[in-house]
């Protein structure tokens, strides 16, 4: 059953989290998803056998938590998993980032390094919403967003995403990839290629673009960007055990 934390905007977060040993494992779902995703379950049933504290929460808007989609931007949902990383851990964690997740614990490891012991990024989408929604919006688009605040974006998850204009202008505030971005500490990116919302290319733009010691990309061949198939499954926490190793 999930639990409560509140922000300092007084949002109430769910999370679910499982006591264990240190470094414990946060997971940060993707847009419009939320804790009780395929990956964050079977990475919670990983770690609980393997004995290592696993966090898992849903985004003001998403899921349990309070509020509504809308009415959030990657600011409010940084903001979230930063209380959420703050108030509910102890120490250093692997943060484990699906799709916008993974945008997300970028920022974190680039605001709070000290609270990141390693980082594994699915499908991470950084900076989607200017380079994936606005650069491909067309001029009615553009013009829809302008005039009416919000404009409605098909989905092949379920409703329409509704994006708004905050959440565009707010996402200019939170990039990643137009500044240095240093991850001194392991990190591994999965994706698929057969990826039709991220596209492969966002993940070598990705390493490209990050700074480290230790960074890697894994390529999958014919994965989507669910991600989710028992060979992902398996490697998402393959990737995880691996790094927590190198923890000690």
């Amino acid at each position: 059953m999930a639990r409560f934390i509140a922000t300092q905007s007084n949002r109430r977060i769910a999370y679910e989290r499982t006591e264990g040993r240190s470094p414990g494992v946060v997971f940060l779902g993707g847009l419009r998803s939320d804790m009780q995703g395929t990956k964050a379950l079977y990475l919670q049933d990983a770690m609980r056998k393997a004995g290592h504290g696993f966090l898992r929460f849903d985004y003001s808007g998403h899921g349990e938590s309070s509020g509504s989609f809308v009415d959030g931007s990657i600011g409010d949902w940084f903001t979230d998993a930063e209380c959420v990383l703050q108030k509910l851990t102890e120490g250093p964690q692997i943060l484990v980032g699906s799709s916008m997740g993974g945008w997300i614990s970028l920022l974190l490891a680039r605001m709070l390094p000290q609270k990141v012991a390693g980082l594994v990024t699915i499908a991470a989408a950084p900076d989607f919403t200017e380079d994936s929604m606005w650069d491909a919006f067309d001029a009615t688009q553009r013009a829809t967003l302008h005039a009416t605040g919000q404009v409605s974006l098909p989905s092949d998850y379920g409703e329409p995403y509704v994006i708004t204009k905050r959440m565009i202008e707010d996402g200019r505030d939170n990039l990643v990839l137009r500044s240095p971005l240093k991850l001194p500490f392991p990190v591994r990116f999965l994706q698929g290629t057969a990826d039709k919302d991220v596209d492969p290319e966002v993940a070598q733009r990705l390493l490209d673009h990050a700074t480290g010691p230790d960074i890697r990309l894994t390529l999958v061949k014919d994965a989507d960007h669910r991600f989710s198939d028992p060979k992902c499954l398996k490697l998402i926490t393959d990737t995880v055990q691996s790094v927590l190793r190198e923890m000690g």
